[in-house]
């Protein structure tokens, strides 16, 4: 080989590089279930937030940004894939991401299509990891379970008793454990930092999902105690009386059980304790991570992106949890910052839906037919830029949304039920609008905005719901009476038997009802509630109790075994 190849290859290599130095690496850092309870966004005076406020200090930070739904699984979904609900039909923590869409392709994937590695640990989507779309993962990808050990109580629940209803997380202490022996989040950020550590020879997409404040609120005990249980103060957007201005949708919406729960066993403050002291542990796991890349080689070519799936409730609208259109659990954080780009506060309506093709565009990618949004490049170069859009968050019943613009949100359900809100005066939504002639125009324009088509929920299979415990009786035992309580919901009874079985439902007398008869190999689609009790029963005059299954809080299916 002469020398003026030798020189000729060197140059084509160092252009090589050159061209991949270029291209921005992203940190993708998602925070479970974190609401506005954040130093820079001010939800709660008490929180205690330092890392999140040193990056709002030093990007975009969007105070009025808002989630694609008000749940893990659709939200995540939309900001994965770029695709509305309204349009992929994924509205709902039990519909299989996969099953709906089979063959969409996630952001990890696109990125690594085009030369990024693509790497991640912790909850990214909703409990699985998606293999096919990740280079690396920790844990291992294979696994599917993106969850790392984590330590809990032996003995739970801890604080609240669980009724049969009752999501089993629901639950909070403080734990004698420093972070190494918590693991969990913690495994999570430093395996995160261990990458930033590195010197890449290809750019990164780099996913961190940070699980809590998802419940349960068990973390080290360090983390409770700037939270003195004598002085933490109730949630800022708490009113007594909320509820009388909504119009029958909402009002179902609100007073839920698990608040009426908490309230019961005195447990209020406890949980608001025990969700701070989680954010605060939450912040100083995005503290390692912010510190690894920061003194890392990769601080000056890579985008950083934080954002929560969705908000949360502790006793607004007389609701605890998630699954509304309100403001306290659409409005999330999200921060971007753009290496050599600009900081600011940006107060224009903005949707996680828009992340995707934004990292696209900033990444040089042309643009992607599934992503929905519009990019926030404009907003990044100058956060007073003009904005057109509005922020759409749908609920898990298609046409049942929010909609959010600069100064008014708009709630519409698929009902008819309208609210209005002038957030600039009423930022906790307390003054229903809705029906003030006054803002009749306002009214107008709102719904203007609103989507023309819903599409259609996807249905679950039966392979995605999970199962139910079949509990066998002995002979003359008898199934326990039902205690329902909360919304109702389908359970589907599946006979594995050779013979017929009966289904009976259980009274609150501990009577049984007969509702049906299923023949082998078939199923019965049943509405029920949680806490309901169903008795399975020999096909016979005597009807032999064979044994019984107690309905959960969510949709399943109920397998009667051979």
């Amino acid at each position: 080989m002469t020398r003026a190849l030798l020189i000729l290859c060197a140059l084509c290599v160092s252009a090589v590089k050159t061209e991949a130095a270029a291209k921005p690496s992203i940190l993708f850092i998602a925070i479970d279930d974190l609401n506005d309870w954040v130093g820079c966004l001010g939800g709660h005076p008490q929180a205690r937030t330092p890392n999140i406020d040193r990056l709002a200090a030093s990007g975009v930070l969007f105070t009025n940004a808002h989630c694609p739904a008000p749940a893990c699984n659709p939200s995540r979904t939309a900001i994965f894939t770029g695709m509305s609900p309204h349009r992929s039909g994924l509205y709902r923590n039990n519909q299989s991401m996969r099953e709906v869409l089979p063959k969409v392709e996630l952001l990890p994937k696109t990125f690594s299509r085009a030369g990024w590695w693509a790497g991640g640990s912790g909850k990214m989507l909703h409990y699985f990891i998606d293999a096919r779309s990740w280079d690396e993962y920790f844990p291992k990808k294979e696994s599917e379970n993106p969850f790392p050990r984590t330590l809990y109580p032996k003995k739970r629940p801890v604080s609240i008793p669980r009724e049969p209803w009752q999501y089993v997380e629901t639950d909070w202490a403080a734990l004698d454990a420093t972070d190494e022996e918590y693991g969990g989040d913690v495994l999570v950020a430093d395996w995160v930092g261990k990458q930033l550590a590195k010197k890449h020879d290809q750019p990164f997409f780099l996913a961190c999902g940070i699980y809590r404040p998802h419940e349960p609120w068990f973390v080290p005990k360090k983390y409770f105690e700037p939270f003195s249980l004598e002085k933490i103060q109730l949630p800022p957007g708490y009113k007594a009386d909320d509820l009388e201005d909504l119009p029958p949708e909402g009002k179902r919406r609100g007073p839920n059980r698990y608040f009426a729960h908490i309230r019961k066993h005195e447990q209020w403050k406890p949980a608001v304790q025990g969700y701070l002291a989680s954010i605060y542990f939450a912040d100083a796991m995005l503290g390692r991570v912010l510190d690894a890349l920061e003194q890392g080689p990769n601080a000056d070519n890579t985008i950083v992106v934080l954002w929560s799936d969705h908000g949360w409730h502790l006793g607004e609208k007389q609701h605890w949890q998630k699954f509304t259109a309100w403001r306290v659990c659409t409005r999330v954080p999200l921060i971007m910052r753009v290496p050599k780009g600009t900081s600011g506060v940006c107060s224009k309506p903005v949707s996680l839906l828009s992340l995707a093709p934004t990292l696209t565009q900033l990444a040089g990618l042309p643009p992607h037919k599934n992503h929905h949004g519009p990019s926030l490049v404009p907003l990044l170069k100058n956060p007073k830029a003009k904005w057109p859009h509005v922020a759409l968050t749908h609920l898990a019943q298609p046409g049942s949304f929010s909609l959010s613009a600069e100064r008014y949100r708009y709630i519409r359900y698929a009902g008819g039920g309208e609210e209005l809100y002038d957030i600039m005066n009423d930022p906790y939504e307390w003054n229903n609008l809705a029906g003030k002639n006054a803002h009749a125009a306002t009214l107008e324009r709102m719904r203007a905005l609103r989507p023309k088509k819903f599409a259609p929920a996807a249905v679950p299979s039966l392979a995605s719901m999970p199962s139910l415990k079949w509990v066998p009786l002995k002979t003359n035992a008898k199934a326990p009476a039902s205690k329902p309580a909360g919304g109702s919901f389908d359970v589907i009874f599946i006979n594995r038997r050779q013979r017929p079985v009966q289904l009976f439902w259980m009274t609150l007398e501990g009577g049984r009802k007969h509702y049906a008869t299923i023949e082998p190999g078939k199923t019965k689609r049943q509405q029920t509630r949680p806490g309901a009790v169903w008795q399975i029963a020999e096909a016979t005059a005597a009807a032999k109790p064979l044994g019984f299954f107690r309905v959960d809080d969510r949709a399943a299916k109920a397998i009667v075994p051979k």
